[in-house]
């Protein structure tokens, strides 16, 4: 990307790395789950309910977060959330039973919700709509890197210091990370605009004003549908792979790293790179190189889990170019909220959007999964005569269980893709409407200085 300064990549790659963190952070669990289940006795149903418990604070403190990320400085905001989530992750290694680690991952959501809104309101300031969603795919690749190096180093440490270890490492990191947030220097509101409108403003409430563009619905519902997919497969993957494939939990993390993490590095800028120059030509041209990418993703999830056992080449194959189709979503939508949103508003839409995301989808994936896995399990165990639900009665069956469990995320592929080209219908409308409001914005500014000047 030509013409950008190097306070705008330095700024960049802050945020790139505050991401890879927060992502980092919140796989330790989906790296390490299978042996706090093993050691605490936990239904599949309690263990998602520990990613549960992350995302319901996640989305609940995200809204105001994002009020305050269009009010006030969002170095600030940064800071204050990335300390608090880098302290209680470290905390979380404290527990010593399945309740306070709960109660623990609450206040880890309550410090992330910081980052997102945050973060895509100044790379919204920071680069124009021609080069947008390559920003927000280079901010993005933290996602798949922080949860490669969250299998990688969680696996790693764990089999040498315990799962423990794993969560207090991620202290001292945490802590630069939120210092080099103060260093970053903050654009004006709308600066890479083409029009400056800067102190412009709508009436009204400023979540009616979201909510009222057809276009955001649709990318709402989507966002729930696909962190859906992503939480419960992050939730469950490895503990799969154990019990399925006959992998230990060190090769688990490893595969995980892979299909998980490294995967959605080439979707991410694939995904971005098609985006801008889709957009180009159509209007609608993130949104449609999203509707294909999903589509893509769920015959290929599908394939990968119904590979035999041991079969571990086809699984990662599949599997991994699966994840990478899916990955494309969050480069090509997260572009497409800022083509129809005012600059003003940004940090609100965010907000609402991750809402959606993190107690519709987020929330609901992990306990949703590990609810039909336990489901399945019961229905396995009863179908071979065993009636008793304790733990190690229904041990031998908890593969099966899982297994049928996951089929739920192609299903959800099919379902989002088709939300996602009902968005691609809308976008065009709603990008002419806030294009054409900008436009006049300008003029009637314009306007009042030359009244003022006369």
């Amino acid at each position: 990307m030509k013409h950008i300064s190097s306070k705008t990549w330095f700024a960049l790659s802050v945020l790139f790395a505050i991401n890879t963190l927060n992502f980092y952070d919140r796989q330790i669990l989906g790296a390490v789950g299978e042996t706090v289940r093993e050691e605490w006795k936990l239904s599949d149903t309690a263990l998602g309910s520990l990613g549960t418990a992350f995302t319901l604070l996640y989305a609940a403190v995200g809204v105001p977060i994002g009020r305050l990320t269009d009010k006030f400085s969002r170095r600030w905001i940064l800071f204050a959330g990335v300390t608090v989530w880098s302290v209680l992750t470290a905390a979380s290694g404290m527990a010593r039973n399945f309740a306070e680690l709960f109660i623990v991952r609450l206040g880890v959501g309550s410090g992330e919700a910081a980052c997102a809104p945050a973060s895509a309101s100044l790379i919204g300031d920071l680069f124009p709509a021609s080069k947008r969603a390559k920003a927000l795919a280079l901010f993005m690749l933290g996602l798949p890197l922080g949860i490669a190096l969250s299998y990688l180093g969680s696996s790693l440490l764990e089999h040498r210091y315990g799962w423990r270890f794993t969560f207090y490492i991620a202290l001292v990191p945490g802590l630069i990370c939120a210092l080099l947030a103060l260093l970053i220097s903050e654009p004006a509101r709308g600066a890479a605009e083409v029009h400056k409108i800067t102190s412009a403003k709508r009436k009204g409430s400023p979540y009616l004003l979201v909510l009222s563009i057809p276009t955001m619905w649709w990318i709402i519902a989507s966002g729930a549908l696909h962190n859906f997919n992503m939480y419960a497969i992050g939730a469950f993957l490895s503990p799969f792979l154990q019990r399925v494939h006959l992998v230990s939990k060190l090769n688990a993390g490893m595969i995980s790293m892979i299909v998980f993490g490294l995967a959605g590095i080439p979707g991410l800028i694939i995904g971005g790179m098609l985006g801008d120059r889709m957009v180009k030509s159509k209007p609608n041209g993130r949104l449609v190189v999203a509707t294909i990418g999903i589509l893509i993703s769920a015959p290929l999830m599908y394939l990968g889990l119904r590979r035999p056992v041991g079969d571990l080449t086809g699984f990662i194959l599949l599997t991994g170019f699966g994840m990478a189709s899916m990955y494309i979503y969050y480069a090509t939508v997260y572009s497409a909220i800022q083509d129809v949103i005012e600059p003003g508003l940004r940090g609100t839409a965010m907000a609402l959007y991750f809402f959606a995301m993190y107690v519709l989808g987020a929330s609901l994936g992990p306990v949703g999964m590990g609810f039909l896995s336990s489901y399945f399990t019961r229905q396995a165990a009863l179908n071979a005569g065993v009636t008793e639900t304790t733990f190690q009665a229904l041990r031998p069956f908890a593969a099966q269980g899982l297994h049928s469990a996951l089929y739920i995320v192609p299903v959800f592929g099919v379902l989002l893709g088709v939300v996602l080209f009902a968005a691609s219908r809308t976008v065009a409308k709603d990008m002419e409407k806030l294009q054409r409001w900008m436009s006049e914005s300008v003029g009637s500014k314009a306007k009042s200085h030359a009244v003022a000047a006369d």
